[in-house]
């Protein structure tokens, strides 16, 4: 199984990374715990790296001792399927069923692509707004798409010349979005025209950061940031955190919506850094998360503190949010909650990732069982079931990012300047009912998409 960032390659894996954090470039700074797992048996090469692909899982895996001794992980046609296979063994107190979802494995070089934010597709992301009304939900400034200037709130009409745009044509819609080297879109924007386009895969950088605007609303300031991923050029990525809050500070902002509503994660290192920005000047100097391996490995549990950036001191925050928001999306929720009123708003409660992981080398492979758990300063962090919601709107998939007018949007700024949340109007029921009617469609169309947060930070 290949990774693609977008596409359906990169995204399979990646979407069963949970949570942890940090980056190729990272390395240098620490390597994460090598796990003592026995030697594999003797055979050849392809057995010997399932025999350690097991041997590790033995070792390091949350629920390590639920691996039955009778598991054969010879009889699996690759380290990626052994992964998989090992999730079936993850009870969890309080919980049906099996909780791991995303132990996984995957090529080096396709990870390291990944990591770093380096995509190859056409750069856009669809859900149906209703049946039959397909959206773009984002797209990639530097990507195909961004280039060619399409926007959120765009309708697909046509794909390869085929307007059989539904439901149950989603396995097809996928294809066309995000497995094709070429697709014939047609669009029609917001203003009723309509445009076709021949969108050619490109190889371009993700950028996570979508937009930072500050609006004036019945005297309130309120800084507004849309990000997309806890993924790519960390550099790049700090330096536009700096530039945003400060922009924030310098305008007299008294409230911030953080948009995390198709985040899917990534490093937790950026997570603590984005934290860092939003804390309170009390959470200075307080724990901000601890991470808990297997009872083999207690010596890896670790603390992590706040160490507040910027002048911004807020009370509250709110998040937009959404099913797709996932891991390091959900872990950076949950550090905040302790220290301030956090507000979460959107069509559905989070995904509902509290584990994580790190790489671990096998052959020309990486392998990521889940390794860990974590907890914020009161202990809170058995989320398997997501995060739930303050209020419930509806994703504006008609609306560009940062439209005072889209529907979770508005219902944050309505908070915001009455100290209430404002009912939906019949037209705004009538648009949640019918994103809920194609929520189905919508979970094929994000499957394939980025869900998770890794860390190789150096454990002492």
């Amino acid at each position: 199984m290949q990774f693609v960032k977008q596409g359906l390659v990169v995204a399979t894996l990646v979407a069963m990374i949970v949570a942890s954090s940090c980056k190729k470039n990272d390395v240098a700074d620490g390597l994460a715990p090598t796990p003592a797992g026995p030697p594999p048996a003797a055979g050849n090469l392809t057995d010997a790296l399932k025999d350690s692909a097991l041997a590790y899982s033995r070792d390091i895996y949350l629920w390590y001792n639920q691996i039955p001794a009778s598991f054969d992980a010879r009889s699996y046609d690759d380290l990626g399927k052994i992964m998989t296979a090992i999730r079936q063994y993850s009870t969890e107190p309080g919980f049906t069923g099996p909780v791991d979802r995303w132990s996984f494995a995957v090529k080096q070089q396709e990870w390291d692509n990944v990591s770093a934010g380096i995509a190859g597709d056409f750069g856009i992301n669809v859900f149906f707004r209703q049946e039959g009304d397909l959206r773009v939900r984002s797209v990639e400034k530097a990507s195909p798409a961004g280039l060619a200037g399409v926007r959120r709130g765009w309708r697909i009409v046509k794909l390869n010349g085929s307007t059989n745009i539904t439901t149950a044509n989603s396995n097809s819609i996928v294809e066309a979005v995000y497995g094709s080297n070429s697709t014939a879109f047609g669009f029609q924007k917001p203003d009723g025209t309509t445009v076709d386009l021949t969108l050619n895969a490109g190889t371009y950088q993700e950028n996570p950061i979508i937009l930072d605007s500050v609006y004036t609303v019945s005297s309130r300031k309120i800084g507004y940031f849309a990000f997309n991923s806890f993924l790519g050029d960390t550099t790049r990525v700090y330096s536009e955190f700096s530039r945003i809050f400060s922009r924030f500070a310098s305008s007299g902002v008294n409230d911030v919506v953080i948009d995390l509503r198709y985040n899917g994660g990534g490093y937790v290192t950026m997570q603590q850094k984005l934290a860092n920005w939003l804390a309170p000047a009390s959470a200075n100097g307080q724990l901000m998360m601890t991470q808990q391996f297997n009872n083999k490995y207690t010596n890896f549990n670790s603390t992590d503190y706040f160490s507040k950036l910027g002048s911004l001191n807020l009370g509250r925050i709110f998040f937009i949010v959404s099913s797709s928001t996932a891991s390091a999306s959900e872990l950076l929720i949950n550090n905040l909650k302790p220290y301030m009123n956090v507000q979460l708003v959107g069509p559905s409660k989070t995904y509902g990732k509290p584990v994580g992981y790190f790489p671990i080398e096998v052959g020309d492979w990486y392998i990521f069982p889940v390794s860990f758990r974590s907890t914020n300063k009161n202990g809170e962090g058995n989320y398997f079931n997501g995060l739930a919601l303050n209020s419930q709107s509806a994703d504006g998939l008609d609306k560009d990012w940062g439209d005072l007018t889209e529907a979770s949007l508005q219902t944050v700024v309505n908070y915001i300047t009455t100290g209430a949340y404002r009912s939906q109007s019949a037209n705004e029921r009538d648009a949640y009912r019918a994103q809920q009617e194609v929520s189905s469609g919508n979970r094929v169309l994000d499957a394939s998409h980025f869900k998770g947060a890794i860390d190789l930070r150096k454990r002492k």
